[in-house]
């Protein structure tokens, strides 16, 4: 497999908003992430920068449908980012799908073995916007791997300090009616446990860097013209309405 040939496809595709077939992906996560850093470097050599660090399958269902024992992780970078209240061009993806999660922002450098509490300062409900670059929204493993775990877009709340974030209550709604309710229960059984994956994972985090701990719902389909919301129970809500053209 050529690495470089299937990141610059895969920019390509999240680019001009063209799916690629599935398939032709690498075989194994080793290549997959050989990709993935691949296609993130060519987003930094745009003048992208890099903000933060996200994980996937930390739905334990999830992870048994997907016939895996880990968690996948990716990169965020400013250009992502969609302010909060703010809008944001749907016209560029290919299939969008909105969840709500929980996030963090790192005050000091978070490591294997960090005390996780003393390395966050403070956080937040936040958005995800994920489009697999995939037709039809259909890959395998290494293939969501590569594709940077299908990160499209984020938004974050305000910022608070931590608390307890074992099970507050998670309301994600659409033009103002519910889509999807949930726990911050259901990100690893707490999202604590994510923060310490991300150190795993990551080997090394930055102060400043935002972590997207996974989805607390379902992922639903995000059109043009809606606006979006999320609620988690004690830390605030976060909100954007996307549009075409912006």
């Amino acid at each position: 497999m050529n690495i470089t040939a299937l990141a610059e496809a895969l920019d390509t595709a999240a680019r001009d908003g063209r799916p690629l077939a599935g398939g032709s992906g690498p075989e194994d996560t080793g290549e997959a992430y050989a990709v993935q850093k691949a296609l993130v470097a060519r987003r930094l050599a745009r003048g992208e920068r890099l903000t933060g660090f996200k994980l996937g399958f930390t739905s334990v269902a999830k992870m048994r449908q997907m016939g895996v024992s880990d968690l996948i992780h990716g990169r965020l970078t400013d250009r992502m980012e969609i302010p909060d209240g703010g809008r944001f061009d749907v016209s560029r993806l290919i299939h969008p799908r909105v969840e709500p999660e929980v996030a963090f922002l790192l005050g000091d450098t978070l490591r294997p073995g960090s005390d996780l509490m003393a390395a966050v300062a403070a956080v937040a409900p936040a958005l995800e916007v994920i489009d697999s670059r995939y037709d039809g929204f259909r890959f395998s493993l290494p293939e969501v791997i590569a594709d940077n775990t299908s990160a499209a877009a984020y938004a974050v709340g305000s910022w608070s300090a931590p608390g307890d974030l074992g099970n507050l209550g998670v309301l994600l709604e659409l033009d103002g009616r519910p889509a999807e309710t949930g726990s911050t229960a259901a990100i690893l059984g707490h999202p604590l446990r994510a923060l310490a994956a991300a150190a795993r994972l990551a080997g090394e985090l930055e102060a400043g860097t935002v972590i997207l701990a996974g989805a607390a719902t379902a992922a639903v389909p995000l059109p043009p013209g809606t606006h979006v919301r999320a609620t988690v129970a004690g830390l605030g809500t976060v909100r954007f309405t996307t549009e075409e053209d912006a």
